[in-house]
């Protein structure tokens, strides 16, 4: 029983979320298509982490596979490595191939706004494994502490999954209306969503040894939060797209 409230609890804060930010898109995306999204962002998860492995395996070779973890933590400059560029890279990008593959080839796909929506289901999703992870490797896990935990990461990990995709969402959308400068518009996006998930990262490095960053962090995500709804406002103004491709 206690293994169901689990999953329960690492599922939630993705889709209160998920919830949240579907009631912004005026002209609701199928369901089907937005649970495949989601499904295929939950998916990425495990897949970012064996990537993450490879590289640090890569970087470390002489580190035995179980202990890598630990071999990494160890050496700040390949730990910083990984934390503020590998996992943000690695992760952006597999949260946007859900999107690439499912969606932008989709006639469903026909306003500026509902890139965003799906970045951010992708993204969503991806952060369900996360957290699910997160509390089932959990030494000694109860509930208390399942519910702590789902409860810090409704508040951090999985808002800022969401806002760092929805910021790439953003620049995507706004390339379609801007077919000349298509690549770079999408290039400055995808390094925007890269840099603000690894600041991020970093910050929550540091807060591990001292909690007076967590003021830092909340100010971040409240600063992505307001620039995510101004994006979803501009995007409103515009008409549907007649031509994606």
């Amino acid at each position: 029983m206690n293994y169901f409230l689990y999953a329960i609890l690492g599922i939630a804060p993705s889709v209160i979320w998920l919830l949240f930010y579907l009631h912004k898109d005026v002209h609701p995306e199928p369901k089907r298509t937005i649970l495949l999204v989601f499904l295929g962002g939950a998916l990425m998860g495990p897949i970012a982490l064996l990537f993450q492995f490879f590289i640090m395996s890569a970087l470390a070779p002489s580190s035995p596979w179980p202990t890598l973890f630990a071999s990494f933590s160890q050496n700040n400059y390949l730990f910083f490595l990984n934390i503020v560029a590998f996992a943000p890279l690695s992760e952006e990008l597999l949260k946007y191939l859900v999107v690439r593959w499912r969606v932008l080839k989709n006639p469903d796909f026909d306003e500026p706004l509902d890139v965003m929506i799906y970045l951010i289901v992708s993204a969503l999703g991806f952060a369900a494994t996360e957290n699910l992870l997160n509390i089932f490797l959990m030494p000694n896990v109860t509930l208390q502490l399942a519910f702590s935990q789902a409860t810090i990461r409704f508040l951090s990990a999985t808002l800022l999954h969401a806002l760092a995709s929805g910021i790439l969402g953003y620049f995507i959308a706004c390339s379609f209306l801007n077919l000349k400068r298509k690549n770079f518009i999408v290039l400055i996006g995808f390094s925007l969503a890269v840099l603000l998930h690894g600041f991020y990262n970093y910050l929550a490095w540091l807060f591990v040894s001292d909690k007076t960053f967590a003021l830092i962090i909340a100010l971040l995500l409240i600063a992505m939060a307001g620039l995510v709804s101004w994006q979803f406002r501009d995007l409103k103004k515009h008409l549907s797209i007649c031509k994606i491709r």
